[in-house]
């Protein structure tokens, strides 16, 4: 029995592997994918040397990341999710489970985007002077590329409809990145007589943006740009706890949203 379940289970592996490079090498081969990483080579390069000031030129390319990952990300990956529905019907007819199929993809999505983005924006980064910032940058990039992969296959499963499935993702991102924020400061000026320190800091853990945001500006030390929150701000993430738990709540924002679509792919009917 042990054997049989040895045998299985490396043959699940297997496949999941060869599903994993078979997406590594057929996403970096896509025209939108060298788009991608190419105008955020020159976009980082022009903004490097067109600035004399390098943390600015951090912030500038801060808020191209903090918007055009999470767009990239979750709309090619829902893009990805259906354009592969006929080859995921071809391996559900062979004897792999359907969570490889969704982990295999998943990886494979993420970790393409997520090189393309550290070629497109690492590069010039080290012609720059490579810092301790630029390395923050550079990971809430991957772990914001792994989280909107992840909920765009989310919301990629919970439709058949790619209209719907592409509209949902559309939201998702519009919510995370603009509405999100325009909710937290009308809550701030309604109750601004009221200590809403700890509302604020539970809230922000509810957006990957803002998260991502946060962890970036404090390693510049300029907690002025979040406003008048940024004391608070300061003081909690500015520890290594604080941080810690940032980093970790990204990662859940990434796992969360990834099971869900593995639990309803392996229930969905095609």
């Amino acid at each position: 029995m042990s054997n049989t379940n040895s045998t299985k289970g490396n043959y699940v592996s297997t496949h999941r592997n060869k599903l994993f490079k078979y997406i590594i090498f057929d996403v970096l081969r896509s025209k939108v994918v060298i788009i991608y990483a190419l105008f955020l080579m020159l976009f980082s390069f022009g903004i490097i040397y067109l600035g004399n000031d390098v943390s600015k030129a951090t912030i500038s390319l801060l808020n191209i990341v903090l918007l055009l990952v999470p767009l990239i990300s979750i709309v090619f990956g829902t893009m990805y999710f259906y354009n592969l529905k006929e080859f995921k019907e071809l391996l559900l007819s062979q004897p792999v489970s359907r969570s490889s199929i969704i982990i295999g993809e998943y990886l494979g999505l993420s970790s393409s985007l997520s090189l393309s983005f550290l070629l497109g924006t690492g590069i010039p980064l080290l012609f720059a002077g490579f810092s301790t910032e630029h390395f923050y940058l550079l990971m809430v990039g991957v772990l914001l590329t792994f989280v909107f992969v992840g909920l765009s296959f989310l919301s990629s499963v919970i439709t058949n409809d790619k209209v719907k499935g592409m509209g949902i993702s559309l939201f998702i991102w519009f919510y995370s990145a603009l509405i999100f924020d325009g909710l937290i400061l009308t809550i701030l000026f309604a109750f601004d007589d009221y200590p809403l320190e700890k509302i604020i800091l539970i809230l922000t853990f509810l957006n990957p943006i803002d998260l991502a945001r946060i962890i970036v500006l404090l390693k510049l030390d300029i907690s002025i740009l979040m406003g008048y929150t940024g004391a608070v701000y300061s003081k909690f993430f500015g520890t290594w706890t604080g941080m810690g738990l940032s980093i970790i709540f990204l990662m859940l924002w990434a796992l969360i949203p990834t099971l869900g679509a593995i639990k309803i792919f392996s229930k969905k009917d095609f």
